[in-house]
Order: C-alpha cells, then sequence, then structure tokens
C-alpha cells in the first residue's frame, strides 16, 4: 500500500494495481499543491459531507467516470449531481473490484453548505480501507471515542491516520490516547495546519507517540509511504 498526501485530510491511496482517494479537497486548500484533473482513481471514498473534505469529489469522479463511495444521504446527493455512488453506512462493508470499504463510527457533523442551502450529508464515519494486502484506517473526522478499542481489538490495522487538529475535532492529547486505543504500528497525523483554529505541533505529537512505542510519521503534501 502506498500512500501520499494531499493536504488537510486527502489521502491517495494506491495498491495491487487500484487507486483511491479519500476525502479529495484540493481547490482551496493551501497545503495541497494538486490539481483534481492530476488525479486518477478508481474511487472517490468520502468519510461526512463538510466542504474541507468533499471538495473536488465531484469532478474527479466525472474525470475518472468512477463511483464515489459515501454514507447514503451524501451519496443520494453525489447522485443527483450526475456521478456514479455506493451509498453505504456506518458498519458497513463491501468489496470493491481490488479493494475494501468498511464505515466506522466518527463523532462530527455532516452537511454541505451550498451558496442557497445546506444539504444534510447524513452520519459522519471513519473509513477502513483494506488495499494492497493492507489496512488503513482513516478516521475521519472526530472526538475521541471508546469504540476505538473495539476497532483496533476486531481488526488488523497496518496505519492509523488521525485528526489532530482540535477546535473542530480531536486534539494531539487525544489523538494519542485514540492511538493507543486502536493499535496501529503507524499513525499518520491530519486535519491540521490547515487554517490558524487548527495549528498544531505534529512533531512534538509524533514524539508523544513514540515514548507510546508507536511511529508516528509526518507527511508535507504529496510525499508519500509504503506500508
Amino acid at each position: 500500500m502506498k500512500i501520499t498526501y494531499l493536504g488537510h485530510s486527502a489521502l491517495l491511496v494506491e495498491g495491487g494495481g487500484k487507486s483511491v482517494i479519500i476525502d479529495p479537497f484540493l481547490t482551496g486548500n493551501p497545503n495541497s499543491g494538486v490539481k483534481p484533473a492530476d488525479i486518477k482513481v478508481d474511487a472517490v471514498l468520502l468519510t461526512h459531507a463538510h466542504n474541507d473534505h468533499f471538495g473536488d469529489t465531484i469532478g474527479i469522479a466525472k474525470a475518472n467516470d468512477c463511483p464515489v463511495v459515501a454514507p447514503v444521504e451524501l451519496a443520494n446527493y453525489c447522485t443527483e449531481q450526475g456521478v456514479k455512488t455506493v451509498g453505504m453506512n456506518i458498519g458497513g462493508s463491501h468489496q470493491f473490484d481490488g479493494f475494501k470499504v468498511k464505515y466506522t463510527l466518527a463523532f462530527h457533523s455532516s452537511s454541505l453548505t451550498l451558496e442557497d442551502r445546506i444539504v444534510y450529508g447524513g452520519e459522519p464515519a471513519g473509513i477502513l480501507l483494506t488495499l494492497g494486502g493492507k489496512t488503513l484506517y482513516h478516521a475521519g473526522d472526530t472526538a475521541l471515542f471508546g469504540d476505538m478499542k473495539i476497532i483496533g481489538e476486531l481488526n488488523k490495522i497496518d496505519i492509523a491516520a488521525l485528526p489532530i487538529g482540535d477546535f473542530f475535532t480531536m486534539g494531539p492529547e487525544d489523538a494519542r490516547i485514540a492511538a493507543k486505543w486502536i493499535g496501529a504500528p503507524k499513525v499518520l497525523p491530519l486535519h491540521y495546519n490547515t487554517f490558524p483554529a487548527i495549528e498544531q505541533d505534529s512533531e512534538a505529537f509524533c514524539a508523544g507517540l513514540k515514548e507510546d512505542g508507536i511511529e508516528g510519521i509526518i507527511l508535507n503534501s504529496r510525499e508519500s509511504l509504503d506500508v
């Protein structure tokens, strides 16, 4: 599994001849540096509907003629925009051609802010993505919650991508607890330093993880790691 960080919470994940993008907030993301037109994927995966995660979903899906996999209410909205969709829900899993997606709990909110209205996006979620023989847990936007222990106990997670920005999600202290509960050997911090409200010291966070025997991995946008 190859993971490329595209800023904020956007990840490009490749393996076994397949490629997916999670939460493709590229346009308007000061830390991205990637154009939607450069993205070549087999699917777009969404954790929830906020604009800083939904981002360039429709354009990427249309350009690649690929499905958007999302919580069902958000998938329904995407269908209205003329793209292929797979609407799922928390606790459900599906084996796609070359990769598997399972949706987990996340404690947050979910809506799209449009020019003329706000669209309800269903329940927010995390994603367990199995691809290339490895499993990534993308926690989405979430607070710390006790069932992270169960997620870790029931799944062999090779790497966890966790928000650390605070203010809108859990901060570094809670994310460190989450990392221990999940039990993955590697953790990639997400959802920080995009806006002033979520500025954090990722190096300090990873130093704390090291004390817990967990490898924290800091990536700049467009940098990759192999799992």
